[in-house]
């Protein structure tokens, strides 16, 4: 079994070696040709090297061997009248070349090994990190739902106590970035997804009508597209929700916040949400979609959040396959979810335009929601939120 072994590990060089020698028995054989044999002797051992890269002893002990061998059928086809000179004159030459290759080979295999080290230890650190959030995550969960339950017990006997109010908004801040975590955690695993037909006219005007009432800004639907597209929709909730908490949250009453998608050209959608809020520094752009990483940490010391929730939405559009990207404007800011879906054209007929001269009611949809025209969608946000025209 051990020689069976090493005779597989070894196939490569013993079928060299085998090579080697019928074309040593040629080149004794038919002086005249000798030039051919000569020059295959030493591509062959160039393509074995490439396949396998010896370490430097056996790479000289070959080389040397080879040139030997290649000088003793030269010096014997001399003695049978051959030109001795100019064959002589190339061993060395072919030697120096291929140890040159040889060198600059091992030096990219010892990068090479020293490249994927590295890698292997990336990638358990990473496990371990992954492991050590789900684990904590898990276990944090149970301490925070106990301690809540008995501040809402003490709460109900103490109504009017604020440090109750305070431990208990606390108590929910840890538990949503304990549920962001898992999020981020459960990203990276197979089965992440459960890929459903969404309609996407349906799904976005949902998804901005539940935030258009969380805070009065002068709230914008945009849809350019219909049919279906092929997600996880919790997953693309959550995503969007991410995004929109941002908006709201760093923008002041009177701002615009906008929900829009389009198709983007190639078969994939784009969903984005801009604001015309502060802003992002321009420095903090590379790390925006980062774990743990904020634009400004005094801000959002003062307006909440860890630095998950743009991580969630990287997380979420990798998963499908797709991107996020974010773009400072004039005034504000926009982040953009590509996702590389294709959407299948909708079935049903557009909806029939309203009566000209007719106006929108507050909270009702005005156009074709992503109809096959290309036109958008409006929502006026009803009550006090409705500050389209701040």
């Amino acid at each position: 079994m051990r020689a069976t072994g090493w005779l597989r590990r070894n196939a490569l060089e013993l079928g060299w070696l085998a090579f080697a020698a019928v074309d040593l028995a040629f080149m004794v054989a038919a002086p005249g040709l000798i030039r051919v044999p000569f020059f295959l002797l030493w591509i062959s051992l160039v393509l074995v090297y490439g396949f396998r890269p010896w370490p430097r002893a056996r790479t000289a002990v070959v080389v040397v061997a080879t040139s030997a061998a290649v000088v003793v059928v030269v010096v014997v086809d001399h003695f049978q009248g051959d030109e001795l000179t100019g064959k002589l004159l190339a061993v060395p030459l072919l030697a120096l070349m291929f140890s040159a290759m040889a060198w600059h080979a091992r030096r990219h295999a010892v990068a090479l090994e020293a490249t994927t080290a590295v890698a292997e230890v990336r990638a358990s650190l990473l496990e371990r990190q992954r492991q050590f959030l789900a684990d904590a995550s898990h276990e944090l969960r149970t301490p925070v739902t106990i301690a809540r339950g008995h501040l809402e017990l003490l709460q109900r006997e103490q109504p009017d106590a604020p440090e109750l109010e305070v431990a208990l908004d606390e108590l929910g801040r840890m538990d949503g970035i304990l549920e962001r975590l898992l999020l981020l955690v459960r990203a990276g695993q197979p089965g992440f997804l459960v890929l459903r037909d969404i309609d996407i006219e349906s799904f976005l005007a949902d998804v901005f009508l539940r935030w258009s009432e969380v805070a009065p800004r002068a709230w914008r639907l945009d849809v350019d597209l219909a049919g279906k597209l092929l997600a996880d929709p919790e997953a693309l909730r959550n995503a969007l929700d991410a995004l929109l908490e941002n908006a709201v949250k760093y923008t002041d009453p009177g701002d615009a916040i906008e929900l829009a998608a389009h198709a983007d050209g190639v078969g994939g959608v784009v969903i984005e949400v801009s604001d015309s809020g502060s802003g992002i520094p321009p420095e903090a752009l590379p790390r925006i979609f980062d774990r743990w990483a904020r634009a400004d940490g005094a801000r959002t010391r003062e307006r909440g959040g860890a630095g998950l929730g743009l991580a969630i939405v990287a997380a979420v559009a990798r998963a499908h396959g797709g991107r996020c990207s974010v773009k400072r404007l004039e005034r504000g800011t926009a982040f953009r979810l590509h996702l590389p879906v294709r959407i299948a054209a909708a079935d049903a007929p557009s909806p029939a335009p309203a009566p000209e001269g007719s106006g929108p009611a507050p909270g009702v949809v005005t156009g074709a929601l992503g109809g096959k025209d290309g036109l958008g969608a409006m929502v006026a946000v009803p009550g006090e939120n409705d500050l389209s025209g701040a």
